[in-house]
Parts: C-alpha cells; structure tokens; sequence
C-alpha cells in the first residue's frame, strides 16, 4: 500500500484535548488521495484479483472514487455504475481519478436501482463487482488504518472513535485491535444500521435513511461485516442528530480549517456524548472522509443554526392595518436579524400570513420575542421543526 499512497496522518488536537480534558487524536483519512479511506479496501480488493481484467462498482460518493483510483493504478478497466441524482462534482472527480481506465453509467433515481444495474452488468460481462463494504478483502484493506494508528501512535489508544455505515471500516479495525482498545461506534441518527441490527440481532433494512450524512447514510449494515459487530453492545454505539453534525463541521473548518463531510465529522462530535468517561484518556477519532461540495455550505450552516437555537421560522398572521409591521419590529431585539420575510396569501381580508426567518445571537431572545407576540396576541406558528412545512416553504 506505501507504494502506492502515504499514511495519512495521526494528528493531535489542543482544541479538542483542552475542551475534554483528554489526549484527543484525530486519524486523518479525510487527506488520503481520494479524501477518504475508501481506496485502502479497492486497493486490497483489486491487488487479490490480478487475473481480474474488469471491475465494476455502484457507488454516489468515496466508494467510487477509490475503485476509479485503484483502477488506473493497477492499469484495470473499471465500470462505475452512478445514479442519475449524483452531483456533477462527485462525477466529476471520479472521472479524474480513473481517467481512461473508467466509464461511468448514470442509472436510475435511486441508489438501489443503481445497484441492481451494476450487479447484473457484472454478472453479463463476467466482471470482478467490488462491494464498497461486505466483501472480505475490502474489509481487510480498511483495517490497515488501525495499522497505522498503532505504528504512528506507538501504542494502542484507550479509545476508539469510529464512524459507521455498512460496517467495512468499524469492522476492519475491530478485525485488528480487537479487545485491546474501547470502541464507540457512531452512526447518523437517519441512517442507524447498526443499532437496528444489534437489536434485531441480524441484519435489517431501515424503513428510511436520511442522506444528507452520504457517507454513512446506509440502510442496511453488511451481514460480513455485521458478524464481526454482533457482539459490540448497543452501549458502545452513538447515534446522531445530522443537524447537531453541522455544528461540528462548522467548527472544525472555522476553528481548525479542516474541511469535513457529513460523515467525517461524526467521530468529532461524538466527543460532545463522551464527556467525562473520556478525561485523561487517549482517544482517537477516525475522520472518515473530506469530500464536501462547497455549495452545500449554506444548507450546512442553516441546519446548524436550527439546532442550535439561534434560527428559526414561523408563519405570523399579520393584522392588514397601518402600523401593524411596525409594532412587530419593535417587538426584535438589537440581536434579532430577519433573514426571511415573505407574504405567502391573503387568507382573510383583515389579516396576511407571513413566512419570517429569524438569527438571534442566543436562544433565549426567543423566549422574549413569542413572551411579546403572545401578549400582544399576534398569532403565528413556528414551524422550524415541522419538517413538512419546512420542507415546502423554507
């Protein structure tokens, strides 16, 4: 693997260790070639198959990246099957990694159509299909980053911070270290497969993923991958709120410059849950990966802003009077910014209904504004919870 790609690094964060009173170390899979660790497990996958000449993947993000990689590394052909809704970035990026040795097909709406694309192609052409996480070698080839992290650290960590989607990584460095070390294992609280497995006590698909945490976001854990991870315990598993994961991102790029996608963050914000079980310790959290799309930058700080408290929206039905607008921006504090104002209809000749869009600088000044609203009985209706609404008018 040297040969083909350096460690990534072992790094050690002040920031984090002075906040949580422990020695906090961040594996920095996010600045592998291909800003994840996906290529380690194309890598092994592809060196075990030398008489291989074709190699076929269906992927929307890391996983097709380092099978593009590892393609035009081992001189291979590669067929990347993508769905249609892929963001031309990612396209874009796995075209530039596998250059001629890959051909991408853009399949389907959805991720399942995709695979299914790719599996009978594989299956037609007599093609090697490379798993993005329940295939043996794959699983082994994810494990070398708990190589490193003992190589580079010189010891085993007290802790383990991983994050978990289909299980290749977590189950790689469980493989390694075994029962040498303490593991978290975190997941995005839309995309749970692993908790829903360990308390089925078998594989089972969710009834929905939410996919903004792309890199994890997976409906259904590996069952090679899950035979590794049966005996974890749910204490040892996290789930997180993906609008909490936002804040974490945003710190990290304000605070560290380290840009992190979804996925990546989760291990770092996990600290948040640890709290006091982790002082004094040696912890270590795997950011997973760095692919971030910088358009998606104001959808991050927005979902952060709601988790925190600091943004929120509500309809207002404002009386259609002179004066009446006045009195309810009198009612904003210095703090109070409008960032979204919009008249949605006329429901009633005397009164309009408003979608307003409120930053403040602390929660609190909230309950000021609606303790006001309620007094002078304006009645409006916040909605920044309400995900059907939210998802129709903001």
């Amino acid at each position: 693997m040297r040969a083909v790609f350096p460690a990534t690094p072992l790094q050690r964060n002040a920031h984090l260790s002075e906040r949580y009173g422990a020695d906090v170390w961040l594996k920095r899979e996010d600045l592998s070639p291909v800003r994840s660790y996906k290529l380690r497990g194309a890598f092994n996958a592809m060196r075990k198959q030398p008489d291989a000449d074709l190699f076929v993947c269906a992927s929307a993000g890391n996983h097709a990246q380092g099978v593009a990689y590892m393609c035009r590394h081992f001189d291979k052909r590669g067929v990347i099957f993508m769905p249609v809704t892929t963001p031309q970035q990612k396209i874009q990026k796995t075209e530039m990694f596998g250059g001629d040795n890959v051909e991408i097909r853009l399949i389907g709406d959805y991720f399942d159509d995709c695979l299914m694309a790719a599996q009978s192609f594989c299956a037609e052409q007599g093609g090697h299909f490379l798993s993005p996480f329940d295939d043996e070698d794959v699983i082994e080839g994810q494990a070398s980053v708990a190589v490193e992290i003992e190589q580079q650290l010189g010891r085993v960590p007290d802790q383990l911070v991983v994050p978990v989607g289909g299980g290749g990584l977590s189950s790689g460095v469980l493989s390694y270290f075994g029962n040498d070390t303490q593991y978290t294992f975190v997941e995005p609280a839309g995309g749970a497969c692993l908790r829903a497995a360990l308390q089925a006590g078998k594989p089972v698909a969710l009834p929905g993923v939410d996919t903004f945490a792309d890199g994890a976001a997976v409906a259904k854990i590996g069952s090679r991958t899950f035979t590794v991870l049966s005996g974890v315990g749910l204490a040892n598993t996290l789930t997180i709120a993906e609008d909490r994961i936002c804040t974490t991102m945003l710190e990290m790029l304000n605070v560290e410059g380290i840009v992190l996608e979804p996925a990546g963050a989760l291990s770092v914000d996990a600290l948040k849950d640890m709290g006091q079980a982790i002082r004094g310790r040696t912890v270590v959290c795997i950011t997973s990966g760095g692919n971030f799309d910088f358009e998606r930058l104001p959808e991050v700080k927005e979902r952060a802003q709601r988790y925190s408290g600091v943004k929120k929206y509500f309809i207002l039905r404002l009386p259609q009077r002179p004066g009446a607008l006045k009195d309810f921006l009198s009612f904003l504090g210095p703090d109070d910014d409008i960032a979204r104002f919009e008249y949605l209809k006329k429901s009633a000749r005397n009164f309009g209904s408003v979608l307003i869009g409120i930053e403040t600088k602390n929660p609190a000044n909230f309950d000021r504004l609606f303790g006001l609203l309620d007094e002078t009985g304006f009645t409006y209706q916040d909605i920044t919870e309400d995900e059907s609404l939210a998802q129709f008018l903001i």
